[in-house]
């Protein structure tokens, strides 16, 4: 067993002990029974594979299948995959996928039903009380890390558009696209004016 079988099988272990307590997990897994879904991370030969049959879900590093859907991203994408933010990467195609988009639906829906609850787990290990505070800091660095990408993104805009100018402010766009009607609206009335001119001789 290679290393990375280590790592996926207390996960797969996980995953199917969140499908035996949830009936919409069961159903969508014999719905799903004898689908293949390829995960790849990106210029790497890392891959992993999610066996599905009848309520098991099974992970390997290989499969004698041709997968039904393959996903393939970097490994930051890949490990903060949610409903949203999977849409959102492959529109902007840092994320691939591949295969019958049907069941890469359904293999999303799976999936957002096997969410482990982090708190619930590490309790069991550190206790509620230490778990409880580990949830509400890393929730805080996350909040923390959201509120700086926003604030240095205004902050690049605002000097791009304030002290460099090598952006226009959202006030002179405005301007310039009003002034662009402006003269358009000119541009009309002068073309009707000279066809008038010219039906007058």
């Amino acid at each position: 067993m290679d290393a990375l079988e280590k790592i996926l099988r207390p996960i797969a272990k996980l995953l199917n002990r969140n499908i035996q307590q949830s009936t919409p997990a069961r159903e969508l897994c014999k719905e799903l029974s004898g689908t293949v879904v390829a995960v790849r991370v990106r210029n790497t030969t890392l891959a992993a594979y999610f066996l599905i049959d009848d309520e098991t879900l099974n992970l390997a590093t290989s499969s004698s299948k041709e997968p039904d859907v393959v996903v393939c991203g970097s490994l930051i994408t890949l490990a903060s995959m949610n409903a949203k933010s999977s849409e959102r990467a492959i529109r902007d195609g840092s994320l691939k996928l591949s295969g019958d988009a049907r069941l890469a639906q359904r293999f999303q829906k799976l999936l957002n039903y096997l969410k482990p609850d982090v708190e619930e787990e590490l309790s069991s290990l550190i206790g509620d009380v230490a778990a409880h505070r580990l949830g509400k800091i890393s929730r805080g660095i996350v909040r923390w890390g959201r509120d700086a990408r926003s604030t240095m993104g205004a902050n690049i805009r605002e000097y791009l558009q304030e002290e460099s100018r090598d952006v226009p402010s959202r006030y002179e766009t405005d301007k310039f696209s009003e002034n662009i009607g402006t003269l358009r609206d000119d541009v009309e009335r002068l073309e009707a004016r000279v066809n008038r001119l010219r039906e007058d001789l």
